[in-house]
């Protein structure tokens, strides 16, 4: 793991809200350690290493399409394969978001995008619900995109989900090339999260739900 220092980002904070929504979760496992560190208002800056070199693409789309700042540090057992390695950062991923994002009072809480790269189209809705679900539809047309294997797209939102406590769909409407396919669905879920997590001015210190709770 590295030691280089925490820094506050300062970014595009909230119209309303002031304080910036920030956590840090660290995860070790026999087969994983991990550590997460999120500022939900931040700019887009990343620093990333999962030691899959697409993986990292992937989360780096989440940063800058998402104006989340986001450190993701991995040891993995990749000598084996990257499926723990993904899945663990998933669920990380998950718990600091689901820790950053507090109370939810404000919260637009839902968010929706479209988002095309040349002939690949994909649509991402998300609720943060405080129920985990997740409907996903993608058919890759290639099994690996580096050393990245495709079926491991779904083991990570399926983490995510799972920890940050969110329904999330996930639809690639058309694609022929599985590196198209995978960076608009990850764009668009990035997007989705950006309207998501913004805060209404319109509804500060309302919680988005009838039942008063999320």
């Amino acid at each position: 793991m590295s030691n280089y220092p925490l820094t506050e980002v300062g970014g595009s904070a909230p119209t309303v809200a002031t304080a910036q929504r920030v956590a840090e979760v660290l995860r070790q496992t026999a087969e994983t350690r991990i550590r997460v560190r999120v500022n939900l208002d931040g700019t887009g800056t990343s620093r990333l290493s999962t030691g899959i070199g697409f993986f990292d693409h992937m989360l780096d789309q989440i940063a800058r399409h998402g104006l989340i700042d986001m450190e993701v540090d991995v040891q993995g057992d990749l000598h084996i394969d990257g499926h723990h390695t993904v899945e663990d950062v998933g669920i990380t991923i998950g718990q600091a978001f689901a820790k950053a994002v507090g109370d939810k009072k404000g919260l637009r809480r839902y968010g929706h995008a479209y988002v095309p790269l040349d002939e690949a189209l994909s649509r991402v809705v998300v609720d943060f619900s405080g129920r985990p679900g997740l409907d996903m539809h993608v058919d890759f047309t290639a099994g690996m995109i580096g050393a990245f294997d495709t079926q491991l797209t779904y083991e990570f939102f399926q983490g995510f989900v799972n920890h940050a406590l969110v329904t999330l769909h996930i639809d690639n409407l058309k694609g022929r090339n599985a590196h198209h396919q995978a960076e608009t669905i990850f764009k668009a879920f990035a997007r989705a999260l950006r309207f998501a997590l913004e805060i209404d001015p319109r509804s500060v210190g309302v919680i988005p739900s009838t039942k008063g709770s999320l």
